[in-house]
């Protein structure tokens, strides 16, 4: 299995309308820049985006996020692994760090080389909305507050248009960051994410402003079937007029208008749907006031399959669970 160029891994996952973001070609490129090494490794059918992040020692940490095959790794060939393993091994990776992209309960890892992990990188659980169907339909399956803020914020006379400035995004995001308590990358890092994607589609940045003034701004990615709503940020200004039930309304419709099925909302809390709904009223911290929002769109909620880990080091595998485990 050779390690493949940038061309002819963006032509492998072209021909994978399933493929997911975080193996496009593209976001490899925007983690090389940003302390990663990505490798892409093809061969009969089968590929590979790995990531690498060095670590002291010269050793490193390997990442593969939502890989293509992912539905059935038992299934995947000892040669696969064997190059895998010695692109690992070559870059003294401590452990491979895999993320099916596969919902839970319908992952099937029986090999004694891979063991659950006590770790996601992504957020595990999701809201998925499908836009297979007219507007009509979409708008029908959402919570009644929700499409009444999408016509208020119309009425109020909140704009939705494609933007560019992504430095006024990145402004945004430190706000939003700032009040609900989560990291936001650099500005160099939204403009990259933007100039490597955007171009061909597969991004756009919507903002949403009253009377020329931004309010809110969203990242929405695309391929295939699928789209991810993965950046999202608003100011304090002007909530009343619900600029931000508009945004991801248009989003939605970019979406569909690109030819995808699915839209992915990307982040809810890990907790069931009995206890988001019993709970989201009342609970403030992390991803709960996200819930709230996103609830609103009438998607159904999801959790992926839980990561797996295959070690090259025991012992320093050992001492990564252990941290991990104080941590949770």
């Amino acid at each position: 299995m050779p390690q493949v160029s940038l061309p002819q891994w963006n032509q492998f996952i072209e021909s994978q309308p399933d493929a997911h973001l975080l193996q496009m070609g593209e976001w490899g490129e925007l983690k090389n820049e940003f302390g990663w090494q990505a490798v892409r490794l093809l061969a009969e059918g089968i590929g590979a985006q790995i990531l690498f992040r060095r670590l002291p020692l010269g050793l490193s940490f390997a990442y593969l996020p939502k890989p293509v095959f992912s539905g059935n790794l038992s299934a995947v060939s000892d040669a696969f692994w064997e190059e895998v393993n010695a692109v690992c091994k070559k870059r003294r990776a401590i452990f491979l760090k895999i993320e099916p992209d596969v919902w839970s309960g319908e992952f099937h890892y029986q090999t004694s080389a891979l063991r659950i992990s006590p770790q996601n990188i992504q957020p595990p659980r999701t809201i998925t909305i499908s836009i297979k169907e007219a507007e009509a339909a979409i708008l029908a399956r959402m919570k009644p507050k929700c499409r009444y803020n999408i016509r208020l914020a119309e009425k109020k006379e909140i704009r939705v248009r494609v933007w560019d400035d992504l430095r006024a995004f990145h402004a945004l995001m430190t706000v939003t960051g700032g009040r609900d308590g989560f990291g936001v990358h650099s500005e160099a890092y939204y403009q990259r994410a933007y100039e490597l994607f955007q171009p061909k589609g597969a991004c756009e940045l919507l903002v949403a402003e009253y009377a020329g003034e931004p309010l809110a701004a969203l990242m929405v990615f695309a391929h295939g079937k699928r789209a991810w709503y993965v950046y999202g940020a608003s100011n304090d200004r002007e909530r009343n007029r619900m600029p931000t039930y508009l945004l991801q309304w248009e989003a939605l419709r970019w979406a569909q208008a690109r030819g995808c099925e699915e839209y992915d909302l990307w982040g809810v809390p890990d907790a069931n749907e009995d206890a988001l709904e019993s709970q989201f009223e009342t609970r403030h911290d992390g991803l709960w006031g996200v819930y709230r929002f996103k609830r609103g769109f009438g998607g159904e909620v999801k959790r992926a399959a839980q990561a797996v880990d295959r070690v090259y080091n025991p012992a320093l595998y050992w001492l990564y669970t252990m941290y991990i485990l104080r941590k949770l």
